[in-house]
């Protein structure tokens, strides 16, 4: 079954019903027998689209919608008028109030079938157009358009979202002449919803590092603060976030970080890869969390790999069970020293994968010591 939804407005309840049936098979349909029934059931939950009779008792389908066309929010509903009125001023009448198909009965119902259908692929692809054109924007503003330039440093990122994009961040600040700030984060969910809230939260993590500059750059410190942050907030208060904090200090080739319920990075070596410490409790989660900071010295020939959940849960061959952080742990050997690192082991993932691409938004970051 189709997930549109339909309302059905007609005061003849044999034709209100069979509709109800015969739409029934596509689509999830609601019914109405006059126009200030419709309006009810329309405030309760909007439909993808109305099929309306004219003449009603108490409200009739004009009026139906030009009450809905004075409402911004339901102005732009498809609509169908159904009546058995054939003259040509009725019809007039519907086209200049805005209804988007009028057909008069008695009628083919697999011809309004077919209506329906166009109407809501029409409307289907406008939305996946404006979403796309939202995503794009959200994500020029989530993501860096260049990384720090460090003697004897190489810096790789890689950002690839699914459709319109989810709730994956990074960015990062340049502290003072020898420190930077990366933040590399997920906002539980999926699509422009979960890319609205990364939005929202970047923001709060740009205006925090930079009123607390100052006063401290521990990514301890701050991530109890930012936790603090959603806890406090009514709109953000039910979101959730992991989000990984490095302070690096190329010239003390020293790396401070601070996890908070992230993918743990991966110390990439010429020999052998190693996972760092797990992270504690995800923000938004609980309040008194205490979050520390690790201290790592990067060595020659060294890299640090992190990454979002989409790898770890894109599904392998031949079970299909999740990939894993030993699959990822595997294939970062001999990363060291290639032209595009990133490109090589996403590569390699996918030749472990089930599906042919990646089925989430995915989110790599890499910082290696050159010999």
């Amino acid at each position: 079954m189709s997930e549109f939804s339909i309302l059905v407005v007609e005061d003849e309840q044999t034709l209100r019903r069979l509709l109800a049936y015969r739409l029934g098979k596509q689509y999830r349909v609601r019914t109405a027998a006059n126009g200030i029934e419709a309006i009810e059931l329309i405030q309760e939950e909007q439909p993808d689209l109305i099929v309306s009779d004219i003449m009603m008792p108490e409200m009739d389908g004009y009026a139906l919608l030009r009450s809905l066309q004075k409402d911004e929010a339901t102005r732009s509903i498809p609509f169908i008028f159904l009546t058995a009125k054939s003259d040509e001023n009725a019809k007039l009448e519907g086209m200049r109030s805005g209804v988007d198909d009028y057909i008069t009965k008695p009628f083919d119902i697999d011809q309004l079938i077919t209506r329906i259908a166009r109407l809501l692929e029409r409307k289907h692809i406008f939305q996946t157009q404006l979403n796309a054109r939202i995503g794009e924007d959200f994500s020029r503003k989530l993501l860096p358009r260049s990384l720090p330039e460090i003697d004897n440093y190489r810096l790789f990122f890689y950002n690839k979202p699914r459709e319109y994009g989810g709730g994956d961040l990074f960015d990062w600040t340049h502290i003072d002449e020898e420190t930077y700030l990366f933040t590399i984060g997920d906002v539980m969910g999926k699509g422009l919803q979960a890319k609205f809230y990364a939005f929202s939260f970047l923001s709060y993590i740009r205006g925090l590092i930079h009123a607390m500059r100052r006063i401290t750059t521990s990514p301890a410190q701050l991530l109890t603060q930012l936790n603090q942050m959603l806890l406090d907030d009514d709109v953000l208060s039910d979101t959730f976030v992991t989000l990984l904090l490095l302070r690096w200090e190329p010239r003390k080739n020293r790396i401070t970080y601070a996890n908070a319920g992230h993918c743990r990075p991966i110390l990439v070596g010429k020999e052998e890869s190693k996972p760092l410490m797990e992270g504690d409790t995800l923000l938004g989660l609980t309040p008194d969390v205490v979050y520390q900071d690790i201290e790592l010295y990067i060595q020659p020939q060294q890299a640090l790999l992190s990454y979002t959940d989409a790898l770890i849960e894109q599904r392998a061959k031949p079970t299909g069970e999740m990939m894993g952080e030993k699959t990822l742990l595997e294939e970062s050997k001999g990363l060291l020293g290639l032209e595009d690192p990133i490109e090589t082991f996403l590569n390699r993932l996918l030749r472990h994968s089930l599906d042919p691409e990646f089925t989430d938004d995915i989110l790599v970051f890499w910082l290696e010591r050159l010999s």
